[in-house]
């Protein structure tokens, strides 16, 4: 690993990860307030059910398959014509406006059957089946909004240009509070049900992600006409996108069975398992997703410029920074599970039965973690290499292993093992793509199981046992400041064991590029 990649791919995630952290705080604050004031119930289970609807497709249209296939191009042609870069944005959002403002009108106009395919059972309930058909037709242009915002973010990233990108989710937080809020109240005074708030929350909030990306766009991004809707570039995208599409379809009808399952099980399954995921996405988004699209930028990057060794070295560095920052996040929260679901949630109408229930499910996707960030890195490096396919062919062997274990679980054991069956489909699919990537980037397995792995894996295992008895020093009668007071105390107390058991096997210099990268956020954040 070269210093420069590793320098560059530090930088950029710093960048990501500062910006995340703002809207994950904001998100988990988000979700307090929904717990606060609409506990688990059948209509939070609504609302969850058609959130899920356009978020469905906002996978394939944002942060999935588009994303992984438009950076590649737009680098490449980047490198050879900034105005040809421009060109091709400025095509691809048009295109990308219309197929998505039609999916978006399709949605508003046929809400009701798609509820009633995606959850039969609220047809039993005349109330929860309408509240969620018009929750559907109120979030139904969010679709529109996040993808335009996501060619965005991709496009500024693509340029080196991390941190206002990346603080745009804050932005749909900060506006879903406020409506939460305040709209509850207005929707009461004029007799509409108070849980409609979320779903104007969800829509102003996509308008305002697209709209603090519009400014830095159009000074780095200029208009340049005439555009090629459909010239050769654009097909080149869509051509991949295509591939794409048969990976996230495949992911779709996992979500959608999960959905069915979920929501044939007890009333309030669907918002456990969003809550416990929401939850969950914390870590992910904040060191996974920042990690990885650092890496795709570099390693695209490098590698169109025909810097194989540099490439690999990012992807290396990616890898070794996720491991390094993942294992001990799991294991302090696995230790930790109940009273952080605790701490965040137990209020307002969220009791302890859906603090248990909500912690059991946490703990089943915690599991996973270190493999969703690994699939994170790992899986948009595929189109950069023109193997779209292949990925695809391996997300939809693991998606069918998740359905089939979902379907012979889920009667048995309840809702909870949806998490699980989430993890065991991650950690399939890395491995198939762990040893693809060894074949075709031609490194050894050491690049997998370095020493500083399995030093990590040690002192994961350290801190979680010390944690794992020392957790009954969280009770739930004491007062709110003591209670987080020593969540804090136990949460550091494992990573002063995860450090120390690092350093004692001599990893200083692991510890040390994350604290220099620590410190070099003060110096990057005015560049942003």
């Amino acid at each position: 690993m070269t210093a420069n990649a590793g320098h560059k791919v530090f930088i950029s995630s710093a960048k990501m990860a500062v910006a995340t952290f703002i809207s994950r705080i904001l998100g988990l604050i988000r979700e307090q307030l929904m717990a606060h004031i609409f506990g688990a119930s059948g209509l939070t289970d609504a609302f969850l059910v058609a959130y899920r609807l356009p978020n469905m497709l906002r996978d394939l249209f944002a942060e999935g398959a588009f994303s992984s296939a438009f950076v590649p191009i737009f680098t490449e042609v980047n490198q050879k014509d900034s105005k040809g870069s421009h060109s091709l944005f400025w095509s691809m959002c048009i295109l990308l406006g219309l197929v998505t403002g039609g999916l978006s009108l399709a949605l508003v106009i046929f809400a009701r059957p798609v509820v009633v395919f995606v959850a039969p059972t609220f047809t039993e309930n005349p109330e929860i089946f309408q509240v969620t058909v018009l929750l559907t037709q109120i979030m139904a242009p969010f679709l529109f909004l996040v993808s335009l915002a996501a060619l965005g973010m991709g496009a500024l990233n693509t340029q080196k240009i991390f941190f206002v990108p990346a603080l745009a989710p804050a932005c749909f937080n900060l506006v879903s509070i406020l409506c939460m809020l305040g709209v509850p109240a207005l929707m009461a005074a004029h007799g509409y049900n108070p849980i409609y708030s979320l779903g104007f929350g969800v829509m102003f909030g996509g308008i305002a992600q697209l709209g603090l990306q519009i400014p830095m766009v159009l000074k780095r991004i200029p208009f340049v006409g005439p555009l090629k809707l459909w010239g050769p570039n654009p097909k080149r995208i869509v051509s991949r996108l295509g591939i794409g599409t048969i990976g996230i379809a495949a992911a779709q009808i996992n979500i959608l069975i999960n959905t069915i399952l979920a929501t044939g099980t007890v009333v309030g399954a669907v918002s456990w398992l969003t809550y416990a995921f929401r939850l969950f996405q914390f870590p992910v988004g904040m060191i996974g997703v920042s990690i990885a699209g650092s890496n795709l930028v570099h390693f695209s990057d490098a590698w169109k410029k025909g810097e194989r060794q540099e490439a690999v070295n990012f992807l290396q560095t990616s890898y070794n920074l996720l491991l390094v920052t993942l294992i001990p996040a799991t294991v302090i929260m696995l230790a930790l599970s109940e009273p952080i679901i605790h701490l965040v949630f137990m209020r307002g109408k969220f009791g302890m039965g859906d603090v248990q229930s909500t912690a059991l499910a946490f703990r089943f996707y915690l599991l996973g973690l270190p493999f969703y960030g690994i699939y994170k890195v790992f899986a948009p490096t595929f189109y950069t290499l023109d193997r779209p396919s292949v990925a695809v062919g391996f997300s939809v062997v693991s998606i069918a292993a998740n359905i089939l274990f979902s379907l012979l679980a889920v009667p048995h054991y309840g809702f909870s093992v949806l998490a699980l069956g989430t993890g065991v489909a991650m950690f399939l699919n890395v491995l198939f793509q762990g040893i693809y990537l060894k074949r075709h980037l031609n490194f050894s397995w050491t690049f997998f199981f370095r020493p500083l792995v399995w030093k990590s894996i040690l002192g994961g295992l350290a801190a979680y046992f010390v944690l794992n008895h020392f957790e009954s020093c969280y009770t739930h009668q004491q007062s709110l400041v003591y209670r987080t007071a020593i969540l804090g105390i136990l949460a550091l107390v494992g990573v002063i064991i995860f450090t120390v058991t690092l350093l004692l096997f001599g990893e200083t210099s692991a510890i040390k590029t994350l604290w220099h990268s620590r410190r070099s956020q003060k110096n990057i954040l005015p560049k942003a």
